[in-house]
């Protein structure tokens, strides 16, 4: 199956367009803003000497390129002749800073020169990847090639150095990225060298031990305890991890390589079944960003780093090139509506890093003896910055290109894996999705007259049991396959879909203890949780009662669509000042919820996803 690109896809009027809104006009000038502030911008002049403020990080490279893309995606669509002037003048330091053997990076060009290649941990070959992803987008925006052919001279290097030579100190990346940004390479110039190289770091991976034994971790941290075809459980720094996977399904795809599409296969089904989080989140714990055991799924420790729930759409969205299987869709779909949507304030001025599914005030996770010691409860603050600055940018880029998850093709099916407005161009016509989704289960689609094959319509399991669809009219009784219903077109038609997005109460596994006893509460793709501003101090006296005759109001501040359900509060009167009482009583209460993307956007507060069940 093709992925259709966001390229082929024009955003109608809706949720998303909404949030595009703000991206490209707030948030995408915001994060440039907080980098210009903290010395990343002006790096690329390469002018730091020992002893000035703002030195290089090892990462700023990726920064910017991250947000150079973003750019791309966005100007592809509409001009903003502010932004590509900017990226033009990074462009030209660049070119006029790159090494004259093609080396290109910051930090071990001007901080320690004599140290290229030597530290796997130090994240050169992650800092190429997300500038080749880059210069690609730019070039598709704009048809400037400058930055490709900088890349592409220092890809040379990397490929000499590695591949050819096998010269450098390590011999795959210690932050993978570079292997998906080759594909894209490949597909951008159609050069096989590229490709080729790709495989090799992925071939190589796991073949020898590149973790020295007195160090902090792992192999496991660093995916390198197996050769790739061989590792069938998601471990370790949860970011790396589906950033090999990704990359691990774009080669097993490109090949036809059965061994590495068994490899994904098993890797998707060990974090679907075992490590992630209701709201498309993973990485449960703050120790390396990990991934840990199955079942453990803490929540207000939960580390689920704003990328790593971005990465798992890469490897997920790959994975449907390959195989018809609406679990995909629908991992995407919880991550795009919660655990990534939930990383931006909804001005789009402040981040979270951290999307943990509850929050307690800062002060009970503080030991007062010790002032500056913090238990590992990440605080409920979104911050305009951070010191390592992955996921704002990170989020640029992928709420621009939005459309690439929307649908993809094989030569007679056009499937529809994600519902959101937009006209979206098939090698059978165009095809139009309206609809107010997530806050209305019915889905227009409308085809052209040359539309002749097969509609697919991906139907999320939460309405699995009840769904309708209407052709010109008229119900069609369907049943699904591989969780898609199909329906055969032979001219223009109009299709409705309708999904059932009535709240819900969505129980855990009894293996993930910390949810034994508790319930949630979603309607249709939207995780709802409970903040302190709305019910009170103390969430965990909350008892939430049944769905049933629950209802929704519109939040005119978060703009929103809130539900109300009863239930009851634990009540202090038993204890009479004390800690413990041989009796309890609890009181009537609403309990108001709103969607978790819309989480921590009215000042700190507790908030809790999971609540007692009556």
């Amino acid at each position: 199956m093709k992925n259709i690109s966001f390229r082929d896809v024009t955003i109608g009027d809706g949720f998303w367009k909404d949030r595009q809104k703000i991206n490209s006009e707030k948030t995408i000038y915001n994060v440039r803003d907080r980098f210009a502030e903290t010395g990343r911008f002006d790096a690329f002049r390469f002018e730091w000497k020992d002893g000035m403020e703002k030195k290089p990080h090892i990462f700023w490279d990726s920064d910017i390129a991250k947000w150079i893309e973003s750019v791309a995606y966005i100007i592809e669509k509409s001009p903003a002749p502010e932004l590509e002037k900017q990226v033009d003048e990074v462009v030209d330091l660049m070119e006029k800073n790159q090494q004259p053997d093609g080396y290109f990076n910051i930090y071990f060009t001007v901080c320690e020169p004599d140290k290229r290649f030597s530290n796997r941990d130090w994240h050169e070959l992650y800092c190429a990847g997300h500038l080749t992803e880059a210069a690609v987008a730019y070039y598709n925006a704009t048809g400037k090639d400058k930055m490709l052919k900088i890349m592409c001279k220092y890809l040379d290097l990397i490929d000499r150095i590695f591949r050819v030579e096998d010269s450098a100190a390590f011999h795959t990346p210690g932050h993978e990225e570079i292997e998906l940004a080759l594909v894209k390479l490949y597909k951008c110039t159609g050069e096989e060298k590229w490709l080729r190289l790709s495989k090799y770091f992925i071939d190589r991976r796991g073949m020898q031990e590149e973790v020295p034994e007195d160090f902090w971790c792992s192999s496991k941290y660093y995916q390198s305890h197996l050769p790739c075809r061989e590792q069938f459980t998601a471990e370790g720094h949860s970011v790396r991890a589906c950033y090999l996977y990704a990359g691990m399904a774009d080669i097993a795809f490109e090949y036809d390589d059965a061994q590495l599409k068994k490899a994904c296969d098993a890797l998707f089904d060990d974090i679907y079944y075992k490590k992630i989080y209701l709201t498309g989140g993973i990485g449960q714990s703050a120790v390396g960003e990990a991934f840990t055991v199955p079942y453990d799924l803490p929540n207000s420790r939960a580390y689920t780093e704003t990328c790593a729930a971005i990465a798992l759409v890469y490897f997920a969205s790959r994975m449907q090139k390959m195989k018809v299987d609406s679990r995909l869709g629908d991992v995407i779909e919880k991550a795009i509506f919660n655990g990534i949507l939930s990383g931006v304030s909804l001005d789009g001025s402040s981040f979270f890093y951290k999307n943990p599914l509850e929050f307690l005030h800062a002060e009970r996770g503080r030991n007062v003896g010790v002032p500056k010691h913090h238990e590992p409860f990440p605080e409920a603050v979104r911050q305009r910055v951070f010191g390592c600055s992955c996921c704002p940018p990170n989020v640029t880029r992928f709420i621009a290109s939005i459309g690439d998850y929307i649908c993809g093709e094989d030569e007679n099916t056009v499937y529809v894996h994600q519902y959101i407005s937009s006209d979206v161009k098939t090698s059978q016509g165009t095809i139009r999705i309206e609809t107010a989704y997530p806050y209305d289960g019915n889905i227009k689609i409308t085809t052209g007259n040359t539309f002749k094959g097969a509609l697919a319509l991906r139907i999320p399991a939460f309405s699995k049991d009840s769904f309708t669809v209407t052709v010109n009219g008229n119900i069609r009784e369907l049943t699904t396959e591989n969780g898609y219903a199909y329906i055969d077109i032979d001219k223009a038609s109009k299709i409705e879909l309708t999904l059932d997005i009535n709240p819900k109460t969505v129980y855990a596994n009894p293996l993930v203890n910390e949810d034994a006893g508790k319930v949630a509460i979603t309607a249709g793709p939207l995780v709802y949780c409970a903040e302190s501003v709305d019910n009170g101090e103390n969430l965990r006296a909350l008892k939430a009662g049944a769905t049933a005759g629950c209802r929704a109001e519109k939040n005119s501040e978060l703009g929103t669509t809130d539900i109300i359900i009863k239930g009851k509060r634990l009540s202090q009167a038993a204890f009479n000042g004390g800690l413990y009482s041989y009796d309890r009583k609890y009181e009537p209460c609403e309990i108001r919820l709103i969607p978790f993307y819309a989480c921590i956007n009215r000042g700190e507060c507790d908030m809790t996803v999971w609540l007692v069940s009556e």
